[in-house]
């Protein structure tokens, strides 16, 4: 399994078996499967998305969105109940090439990735039970 170390960028190769045994990159020693959601930017989105393997959840927000702020807590409340998905995080003002790419026209939006293509999307905040749902739904 290949995951993107999400500190340095890096490509490392996991044994499936080994996933949930805290794997560390070779490169930087950070987690690459950390619990909490990691921080995106135009720069890395593509090739963490791209080159992680695991599917990956994409929370579209910005500093200044209250439903952002409100949903935060939860992002992260669901990331720990799904482990074998990663959770990310873009701020849309920080990143705007990436927010257009995308055609993130409101915020928080939720953007499910597998293997680099999107495969659902979800406008509006949720709560913790909700999204997970939600992610469930989508992956099968």
């Amino acid at each position: 399994m290949q995951l993107v170390c999400p500190d340095c960028g890096t490509k490392n190769r996991v044994p499936g078996e080994r996933l949930h045994d805290d794997p560390r990159c070779g490169r930087c020693s950070a987690a690459l499967m950390p619990a909490a959601p990691v921080t995106l930017t135009d720069a890395s989105f593509g090739p963490y998305v791209d080159g992680t393997e695991l599917p990956v959840l994409v929370d579209f927000w910005a500093d200044w969105c209250g439903p952002c702020k409100m949903m935060a807590p939860h992002f992260a409340a669901a990331a720990q109940q799904l482990p074998d998905v990663r959770f990310a995080k873009l701020d849309t003002d920080a990143a705007p090439a990436t927010s257009a790419q995308y055609g993130i026209r409101s915020i928080p939006t939720l953007a499910l990735f597998r293997g680099g293509r999107e495969i659902a999307r979800q406008s509006g905040a949720m709560a913790a039970g909700q999204l997970v749902a939600w992610v469930r739904s989508a992956l099968r």
